[in-house]
């Protein structure tokens, strides 16, 4: 049996730096975390597998099996965490530090702290009487791309009936949310002396066009769509950023909005893309070729999940409080895709989750820790 020591493994995984961005001097590998998970799991008799992410340098996902077979439980997390910015951190976000009661450090609650609980609930379960196996995912790059937990969707390595991802929701399970997109809507012109506006090709009087009728889909959108179940009941379109130009006296060569768009469950990225597509095409078919859109990142899509499935009313019994919507995202769309029963519930508040001096509340230790122990017992005993 382990001798772990929960908070030695919090300042373990804590003292890993394993930061996802976008920007190349801030992304980090997230191999030392993976290695210290390895570490622990093996000491509760778990065989280890380790895997790149593809598309990645120096990611990896991890799966931590004890039994044999389909079915059974799934504890998910991601090990990577947010730059942090040093001037307002009055805590090192390396060092686990508690006072009174409170812990402090960058991931405490974002989430590497999770794998903290999950070691610590194992320790009093006997797991030789599983009947059902369970599993333990570590994913990368969630931060940024969640090329990890795609790349886990798109193997399909495993196969569990119940999914739980333990980021910060209080304890309360969450069974829906919406995705996320950013796009890019590019149009290109011709660029020439102001002087003579027919030698060029304004990219920003084509984009106003565009936007009108962008504007045109963002009502729309409220019209067609509407689940009651968020406040904001429809896909939103905002309109994030505008840029074009470089001087009064020269025709506009070239100009960019990018929009950001919250898909409902049931609608997909795809879907949303082929609304924009109809709307700018009689823009296009004015201007061939001056329009272009891309990605400004990979979509996530909406996640949703039976508010009267069995995983979201025994958390709703185990937890004491219903099932709820949020508005952030997660990695549960990807996680479904395994064919599971998907929820998100895990300890701390996303309120402090991406803020200076991250810090999990010790009083989520012990209901945590139970939680975790009742859902093994019960998917898989």
């Amino acid at each position: 049996m382990s001798n772990l020591d929960f908070f030695q493994m919090y300042r373990d995984i804590i003292a890993q730096p394993s930061i996802s961005s976008t920007d190349p001097a801030w992304d980090q590998s997230n191999k030392g975390v993976i290695e210290l998970l390895a570490s622990w799991f093996e000491q509760f008799g778990m065989q280890i597998d380790i895997t790149p992410v593809p598309g990645t340098t120096g990611k990896l996902n991890l799966i931590a099996t004890i039994g044999s077979g389909d079915g059974g439980l799934l504890l998910a997390g991601h090990t990577d965490t947010v730059p942090f910015d040093a001037g307002r951190w009055q805590k090192d976000p390396f060092q686990l530090t508690q006072e009174g009661d409170r812990i402090y450090g960058l991931g405490t609650i974002d989430m590497k702290g999770f794998f903290v609980f999950i070691a610590e609930a194992l320790k009093d379960i006997d797991l030789t009487q599983l009947k059902k196996p369970l599993r333990i995912l570590a994913t990368a790059d969630e931060e940024t791309s969640m090329a990890g937990a795609k790349a886990i969707a798109d193997a399909h390595p495993i196969r569990p009936d119940y999914a739980v991802i333990g980021e910060p929701t209080g304890l309360v399970p969450v069974f829906m949310h919406k995705g996320h997109m950013s796009e890019a809507i590019r149009v290109t012109g011709k660029s020439g002396h102001s002087s003579n506006p027919a030698n060029g090709v304004n990219a920003i009087e084509i984009m106003h066009k565009v936007l009108s009728k962008v504007l045109v889909m963002q009502q729309e959108l409220k019209q067609k769509y509407n689940n009651a179940h968020f406040d904001v009941p429809y896909p939103t379109l905002n309109l994030g950023s505008i840029h074009g130009g470089d001087s009064a006296n020269r025709i506009c060569g070239g100009c960019e909005l990018c929009i950001d768009l919250r898909p409902i469950p049931g609608v997909m990225p795809e879907d949303l893309i082929a609304e924009l597509k109809r709307h700018l095409a009689p823009v296009e078919a004015e201007y061939p070729g001056a329009i272009s859109l891309e990605h400004l990142h990979e979509p996530v899509p909406p996640y949703g999940c039976d508010e009267n499935s069995l995983l979201v009313k025994e958390a709703e019994v185990l937890s004491g409080h219903p099932a709820e919507v949020v508005n952030y995202c997660t990695e549960a769309p990807f996680i479904q895709q395994l064919g599971c029963e998907t929820i998100v519930m895990g300890p701390g508040y996303i309120t402090q989750a991406h803020q200076p001096d991250e810090y999990l509340d010790l009083s989520f230790v012990k209901p945590t820790t139970e939680l975790i122990r009742h859902l093994v017992q019960r998917f898989c005993l």
